[in-house]
């Protein structure tokens, strides 16, 4: 099931609303708070397999980002200074993702995976534009989910560090809003 499904699927109840939307982070912030939820573990907190799915949510939605940035830089679409900006985002997404996958162990998770093949909308891929469109997209639906994610946590050293990811999303998607011609930042709130 893709991110966008499992989020838009109403079977997925609680986990739904514990994550909700879509997929130059200082990693060293990030990182010492991902993984204080060490800790939790070693107190055996029961809120603590919770905290690892969604995490591994999380985990899901980068991959399919660093696949999405993928398809964007294999597509010839994406003329030099663009192309350079999806590569650099691209690397940010796996930063996120060595993380999460990290953490995910350290706390007696099983990382998951990324997907054989992803469902992207290939054959509306015609121009930069419309990668740029995509990739925007991709990045709203990040800053949503981890914005939905950050208040559900239990461990709030994760919450922290997602909050920290949050903001790396929020930075590509304005980004690439303005690399668009538009706004960059639309609204004085993020939902």
């Amino acid at each position: 099931m893709s991110f966008l499904s499992f989020v838009n699927d109403p079977a997925t109840g609680n986990a739904r609303r514990a994550f909700l939307g879509q997929s130059g982070l200082l990693l060293s912030g990030a990182a010492v708070a991902l993984m204080a939820g060490q800790e939790a573990l070693a107190k055996g907190n029961a809120p603590l397999a919770s905290d690892v799915r969604i995490l591994n949510t999380a985990l899901g939605a980068e991959l399919e980002a660093i696949a999405a940035y993928q398809l964007g830089a294999e597509s010839g679409l994406l003329q030099k200074p663009v192309l350079d900006l999806a590569v650099t985002f691209q690397g940010q997404h796996k930063e996120h993702a060595d993380l999460l996958s990290q953490t995910i162990r350290k706390l007696g998770g099983k990382p998951v995976s990324a997907k054989e093949k992803y469902i992207f909308p290939v054959d509306t891929l015609k121009s930069q534009a419309d990668v740029l469109r995509f990739a925007a997209m991709l990045e709203k639906g990040a800053v949503s989910a981890y914005l939905g994610a950050v208040p559900v946590f239990d461990n709030r050293d994760l919450a922290r560090a997602a909050a920290s990811i949050l903001g790396d999303e929020a930075m590509h998607w304005a980004i690439l809003r303005n690399a668009l011609g538009e706004d960059p930042v639309p609204s004085a709130f993020v939902s």
